[in-house]
This record gives structure tokens, sequence and C-alpha cells, in this order.
């Protein structure tokens, strides 16, 4: 059975298209294409992952700082990054006139006051 090529299957512009061996571009082109783009990506990620875990550390120690004021007035609050009980997250201590560290609040990994 001789299978005749339909219409889609049958480019003529490519009737006479010889593919080379050599590749298109040189490899040291394509090394530095590579390169180029590896920083460009690291340029756009490292700013906006900085930028978050600078708002988020600000937000941390903006509501420990309430959280503490309100609980115990004349305490200071400190907030820490830390792998806990509750998990990964924001932990706000209480310093007290004694420099005895009492743990206030998790606040959990995006910073939250959270209310029970």
């Amino acid at each position: 059975m001789v299978r005749v090529p339909s219409d889609d299957e049958f480019h003529p512009e490519l009737a006479e298209y010889v593919p080379h061996d050599r590749p298109l571009r040189h490899p040291m082109t394509v090394r530095i294409m590579r390169i180029v783009v590896v920083v460009g990506v690291f340029a756009l990620v490292i700013p906006g992952m900085l930028v978050t875990l600078q708002t988020q550390a600000r937000s941390a120690a903006f509501t420990c700082s309430a959280i503490v004021a309100a609980s115990a007035p004349g305490y200071d609050g400190t907030v820490r990054f830390e792998l806990g009980d509750d998990g990964p997250g924001w932990y706000c201590y209480s310093v007290g006139f004694d420099r005895q560290e009492r743990l206030f609040a998790s606040l959990g990994l995006i910073p939250e006051a959270r209310t029970r």
C-alpha cells in the first residue's frame, strides 16, 4: 500500500532543506549566554528574597513589641527566627529586669498576632 502524504505532512518550503552537522552557535557563545541568564535570574530573585525577609523581620518586631507592651508593660520584647516547638517561625521573647528571657508568643512563619 502506497501512502500519499496529506497536505498537513508536505511542506514545499522544506523540500530541499538539508540540515547541517555543525551547531548554529559557537560553544563559547552558548556558555556566555547561559552565564548571563543565570546571573540575570539571581539578580531578580535575590533582592526579592531580601526584601521579603526584611519585611518579615520588621513585622515580627512590631508585633512582638505590641504583644509585650500590652501584656507586660515595662518589659522589652525581642524577636528571633527559630526552629521551635511550633515549627519554624518567629518567636517573641520578653526580657525582664533580671535579664531572664521568657517565651511570650509564637508568631509563625509569616508574623501575625494570634488571639486565643
